[in-house]
């Protein structure tokens, strides 16, 4: 698939779609953190998780997570289900056996999906989008906050000391803690998102969709159920290109904390 990108539309192919994560980032994220900040406020003030131990910390951080993330879906789905449309634009010409000529660009592809499946058809993945955005941001956000606990932040906000069996400066500490949390809440979640993308990828090729149950199995043991794939192979495929998300995971929840509670 890259050789036919590269020498289709040459380095430019890859990064077909760009724009639509890079205008959508900001506000998902500057409206993920608020709602967040206010479903947490809001527990407080109720005295619901509110004990200064890790278990309510990480509770009341979830549950503002999985608030924010179920907001956040509703708006993010149909942007990120044209950047699918864009980015395997290759994939969903082949298995409608057409030959691209030149690439529909963003707006394109928007009215193209509008033109076949309506306004609606720009929420084909909602669930599974919805599933995927809530659970991971209730996992992203209560990992976050449950390290910075661990870590030594007091209720009030305020670093104390780091404990002796990680004595990193405290400067370090959100970017340790951004970093961690973004790389396992999206490793675990990481499968579902695969699932997402292959549903929404088939809904947009236009072929017969298969039940998320089915499209699982079939990534996990192959489409051949008298002559399954090996379990191993199976997560392997589930968990294909998560090196790179892990990477850039990394930097950009690591500097997103630490510009974040500067």
């Amino acid at each position: 698939m890259a050789a036919i990108v590269y020498r289709e539309e040459g380095v430019a192919g890859f990064f077909r779609g760009i724009w639509i994560p890079l205008f959508t980032i900001s506000v998902v994220r500057a409206a993920s953190f608020s709602i967040y900040t206010d479903v947490k406020a809001l527990l407080h003030s109720d005295h619901i998780f509110e004990k200064p131990r890790v278990l309510d910390v990480a509770l009341a951080a979830g549950v503002g997570g999985a608030a924010s993330g179920a907001v956040i879906s509703v708006g993010s789905t149909p942007f990120e289900l044209v950047k699918v449309r864009r980015q395997l634009e290759y994939s969903i010409a082949a298995a409608k056996n057409v030959k691209i000529v030149k690439p529909p660009n963003t707006i394109e592809a928007v009215k193209e999906i509008v033109a076949s499946k309506g306004i609606l058809g720009l929420y084909q993945g909602f669930k599974l989008h919805f599933w995927r955005d809530m659970s991971g941001s209730a996992l992203y956000f209560g990992e976050y906050e449950a390290m910075r606990h661990m870590l030594g932040r007091r209720p009030s906000g305020e670093q104390g000391e780091t404990p002796p069996w990680l004595p990193i400066p405290p400067p370090l500490i959100p970017f340790v803690c951004g970093s961690l949390a973004g790389v396992t809440s999206w490793a675990l979640i990481y499968p579902l998102d695969v699932v997402k993308t292959k549903v929404q990828q088939r809904a947009l090729a236009g072929v017969p969709p298969r039940g998320t149950w089915e499209t699982f199995t079939r990534l996990l043991r192959g489409p051949d159920p008298s002559n399954p794939r090996p379990i191993i192979q199976g997560v392997a495929r589930l968990y294909q290109g998560l090196g790179v998300s892990a990477a850039r995971s990394v930097l950009t929840h690591g500097f997103l904390w630490t510009v974040y509670e500067w």
